[in-house]
């Protein structure tokens, strides 16, 4: 996780909806401040920087959408859009007016949870390359997915390298299906990330019926062991 007190905006009117989301950051790491309307986030703004802005669409008065777009006038600070309003289109405008992702109503809180900390990780500036990492004969770019070994570039498809790369940035961290699901853009049922993983294994382990490197933590999920 990524939260390590990053702090948090949720603009939100819906008072019940408001609460619960700063109850289920805070508990997930983050330090949260709550405005109510377009007007109390910005006066919010002025007195505080944020790492991140979770912010409602439909709001009375100023909406979300013209919120995000007055912002970006002069503000980088990343934006997720909550929404009822799932049509593609709406989500077109949401991430044309400057917000950096958009999670349709209901949802599942660890998925927004998991979309803050994506958000948040690109968010951060680089501190230099990408780090290579090994498995064996094996070397991974995540920076630029590549992946090279007997001296000559080895085939990834684009979920397999979206994996590698999810799970290279996270090495020595279990990852659970739901989460690399989302992380990974992986399209499909979480049977999906079991299968991208075989094919995976394949093509980094010296043995992928006995995996060195890319291991099951039965009952959690995955974990990345490099060399």
């Amino acid at each position: 996780m990524i939260s390590d007190e990053s702090h948090i905006l949720v603009v939100d009117d819906d008072n019940r909806l408001r609460d619960l989301l700063r109850k289920y950051l805070m508990d997930n790491g983050f330090r949260v401040t709550v405005a109510t309307d377009a007007d109390d986030a910005r006066a919010r703004m002025q007195a505080l920087e944020y790492d991140l802005i979770v912010m409602d669409r439909m709001m009375p008065g100023e909406d979300g959408l013209s919120l995000t777009r007055s912002i970006r006038i002069d503000n980088t600070v990343p934006i997720l859009m909550l929404t009822a309003m799932g049509e593609t289109e709406a989500r077109i405008d949401g991430l044309e007016g400057g917000a950096d992702d958009y999670l349709s109503k209901p949802f599942e809180p660890r998925e927004l949870v998991l979309r803050i900390n994506t958000i948040l990780r690109r968010a951060r500036p680089a501190a230099g390359p990408a780090e290579e990492i090994r498995f064996g004969n094996y070397v991974f770019d995540p920076g630029r997915e590549i992946l090279q070994g007997g001296g000559s570039v080895v085939r990834l498809t684009s979920s397999e390298a979206s994996l590698l790369k999810v799970l290279a940035e996270n090495a020595g961290d279990i990852l659970s299906r739901e989460d690399l699901t989302v992380l990974c853009n992986i399209d499909g049922s979480e049977r999906m990330i079991d299968v991208q993983v075989t094919r995976l294994r394949r093509k980094i382990e010296p043995d992928s019926k006995l995996p060195r490197y890319l291991k099951t933590v039965r009952g959690r999920g995955y974990v990345l062991w490099p060399d």
